[in-house]
This record gives structure tokens, sequence and C-alpha cells, in this order.
């Protein structure tokens, strides 16, 4: 597989919370970069294509818009 990434990451294990819509769901970042990051999810049919994601330990909230999932694993990309 040819890697498409800007930017090497950082393979993390961090609890975060994807919101959106008045609700949010717990999910878990497996990896991070500047840029984007990799989150497993419980399921992924309740995630839109944009949503904001807040970091737990760090309370750091990025705008994210998807770009890829498989099984219960999406990659996201990190938006102004």
């Amino acid at each position: 597989m040819e890697e498409r990434r800007r930017e090497q990451r950082t393979s993390v294990s961090e609890i975060a919370y994807i919101a959106g819509d008045g609700s949010s769901m717990r999910c878990h970042v497996v990896n991070l970069s500047d840029h984007g990051a990799a989150i497993e999810i419980s399921d992924k049919i309740y995630v839109r294509p944009r949503f904001k994601l807040m970091l737990e330990r760090s309370r750091t909230i990025r705008d994210c818009r998807v770009i890829w999932s498989s099984g219960n694993r999406i990659g996201v990309e990190f938006v102004d």
C-alpha cells in the first residue's frame, strides 16, 4: 500500500470524544500527527463525514474530515 500521508504519525493510546449534532461518542486515538489521526470507534454508522474531535488528556479540539474507514477504524484529516 502506498503511503500518502504528508507526515509520519506517532502511535498513541488516548481516549477522545467525537462530537456533533448535540451528541458525543467516546473513541480511542491510535495514531496522531499535526495533520490527522487514526481512530478506533465502536460503530462508525454514527460518525458523520465532518465532526469535532476532543482529546481527553489535553482537551484539544480539532475539526476533522473522514478520509478512510476500515472495520472499526477511521482515518481523519484535521481541517481549518
